[in-house]
């Protein structure tokens, strides 16, 4: 529900524009005015319920929902339960395949990264248990993956890490609005928390940079489920 409240009543001691007027001192003529207009802030105006945030972060303000997964994965939440399932499947017969590899040949060197592989192994993996007991038997079926040895080389692995966690984030924040049930909502909250650090880890491990870290910079992309299901189609890991 929109909504609208006076400034003058939330702001009796002016504090509020007061500090929106130090922000302004570094911008001049149009730019200034034109910032306190779209931020509701000039001349005791009223503030809709968005409108600071929006005119702050315009990018993640413009986003309302994502499209929902095809209704082969089910109805509601079952659908987004089901399609986040099958995307920490396909994450935790990675990294399983991986860490099997890692006992067997020893394919990564470096330390941060045979921790990184420890970690997620045991975390994706714990994802796709709790999600199927929450599911029952409503949850859908393992996939048959095959990772072209992409799980036994250090730099591809870490390329295709990087790709994973980092569409993770955007798959889980693309169906926050389509939850309807507060306790799924969440459990998903509970799981982007977790696949953001991973991307943080994993970027910074591969680029060496803060670009590896928040590669969509300071505000990231929410993607809907066609989107998601597209790029990981794209990788060609998933044989039926």
């Amino acid at each position: 529900m929109s909504y609208q409240m006076n400034l003058d009543h939330v702001d009796v001691d002016g504090a509020v524009r007061e500090t929106a007027a130090e922000a302004m001192d570094a911008l001049q003529g149009d730019t200034r005015s034109g910032f306190l207009r779209r931020a509701g802030l000039a001349g005791g105006a009223l503030v809709g319920g968005g409108a600071i945030l929006g005119a702050l972060a315009p990018s993640a303000m413009a986003f309302s929902t994502g499209d929902r997964p095809p209704a082969k994965f089910g109805k509601g939440d079952i659908g987004i339960l089901n399609y986040a399932l099958t995307l920490e499947y396909l994450e935790s017969s990675f990294y399983n395949g991986a860490t099997a590899n890692q006992h067997r040949h020893g394919f990564i060197k470096d330390f941060e990264t045979r921790v990184f592989l420890r970690t997620v192994t045991d975390d994706e993996n714990q994802h796709v248990k709790v999600l199927k007991q929450v599911l029952g038997s409503h949850a859908v079926k393992k996939p048959k993956f095959n990772f072209h040895g992409d799980n036994a080389d250090e730099t591809k692995f870490k390329t295709a890490a990087f790709a994973f966690e980092n569409e993770g984030v955007h798959a889980y924040s693309g169906q926050a609005f389509n939850i309807k049930d507060p306790k799924v909502l969440a459990a998903a909250l509970s799981i982007v928390t977790v696949e953001a650090r991973h991307a943080s880890v994993i970027g910074l491990i591969r680029q060496r940079s803060e670009f590896g870290i928040s590669p969509n910079g300071a505000f990231d992309k929410p993607y809907g489920a066609s989107q998601v299901l597209k790029d990981v189609t794209s990788l060609n890991y998933i044989e039926g």
